[in-house]
């Protein structure tokens, strides 16, 4: 997501030549279908579409390869002298590349929809790839499946096709790709601790949001990746518009302010919610919300990833913030594997230890946080 930001800027900097996509994969290589280089008139570029081992040559070629139009160029990344397709650098892989030029209406139209994404206009992209005599076309549709862009000549049988075409890839000379927006992070704290964790998800592209109830802190000079910085009322995390394919990571360190956002936060459901602290605090923070809402603290304990964060050992805020950000990632990828959850018995446990009044009106202790 970060090189989709990076191709755009360049991009609407002028002087684009020729835009680069992976679209086939045999083997192993270090990059998946979708991965792009956008090449400026300079030599100048953008994104890349392997480990290193084709930019460089790519680069040098590119502006020659489109001489006559878009083009699918083939690269070998196996070590062999005596292949066919010699490009050995040892990746173990054979990719198909399509090479078109940046100022096409084709090209034009995909990279405005990788913009629109970038701001949740999301979009599904359908190229009937070069080849056999036939050039590249194109067609661009909405999130509603609306055509916001058809290639001149396409016929209505081949746009309903492409509406049809619902899983990516690339397969009977054409690549379907979908243009997802950003992971969206909310972080519920803007402690000098969340300052890492802000930068962290910035790296991977993400569009984030710092929230808290302390004006002092919560301001944009504090968290200058952040897309948004917000000071929060008494609603909590209502007002934020958060969704259910979000993440949301709560640690104002405020027992009170916690217990607020996390009891507004629980009926929006995101996608991740994970909660900073001690178990025995997170316990108490649980149960008090639950009784707020008048949920069940096992409903909420199915929500809520607390510990927060995978168990990867290290100390201080960035440590805390790479395991918070490594399983965020995981999660919202699928592959999360085994996560630190609390539950309604281990909740009434540590319950059993005592109450809040150690932690009103004090910062909370890390120990344990994580």
């Amino acid at each position: 997501m970060r090189e989709r930001r990076q191709i755009v800027g360049l991009w609407r900097q002028g002087g684009s030549a020729v835009l680069v996509t992976l679209v086939r994969v045999a083997g192993s290589s270090y990059r998946r279908p979708g991965a792009r280089l956008l090449i400026g008139a300079g030599g100048e570029y953008a994104g890349t579409i392997s480990g290193g081992c084709l930019e460089a040559e790519v680069t040098r070629k590119a502006a020659w390869m489109v001489r006559n139009g878009a083009v699918v160029e083939q690269y070998s990344t196996m070590f062999d002298d005596t292949a066919e397709i010699p490009f050995g650098l040892g990746c173990g892989g054979v990719v198909d590349l399509l090479v078109e030029p940046a100022d096409t209406p084709e090209c034009v139209a995909l990279l405005e929809a990788m913009e629109r994404s970038l701001i949740g206009r999301e979009a599904k992209v359908v190229t009937w790839l070069p080849g056999e005599g036939k050039g590249l076309r194109r067609v661009v549709l909405g999130e509603d499946g609306a055509v916001m862009f058809a290639s001149d000549g396409l016929s209505g049988g081949k746009v309903d096709c492409a509406k049809e075409l619902l899983e990516g890839g690339e397969y009977e000379g054409r690549f379907v790709e979908e243009l997802r927006s950003p992971q969206r992070l909310f972080v519920l704290g803007a402690g000098d601790d969340a300052k890492p964790l802000v930068s962290m998800a910035a790296l991977l592209g993400w569009n984030v949001t710092v929230a808290d109830g302390r004006g002092q802190l919560a301001h944009a000079a504090r968290f200058p990746e952040a897309e948004r910085v917000v000071v929060v009322g008494q609603d909590g995390a209502a007002g934020l518009g958060i969704r259910r394919n979000d993440a949301a990571v709560l640690m104002t360190h405020s027992y009170e302010q916690d217990r607020a956002i996390l009891a507004s936060l629980l009926p929006a459901a995101p996608g991740y919610m994970g909660l900073l602290g001690a178990r025995h605090r997170s316990s108490l923070l649980v149960s008090e919300a639950a009784a707020m809402i008048g949920w069940t603290v096992a409903e909420c304990c199915e929500l809520i990833h607390a510990p927060v964060g995978l168990d990867l050992g290290g100390d201080g805020a960035e440590a805390i913030a790479l395991a918070v950000i490594a399983e965020v990632q995981a999660f919202c990828q699928g592959k999360i594997g085994v996560s630190r959850r609390l539950t309604a018995e281990s909740v009434a446990e540590q319950i059993a230890r005592g109450g809040a009044s150690q932690y009103l009106q004090v910062q909370c202790s890390l120990a344990e946080s994580r």
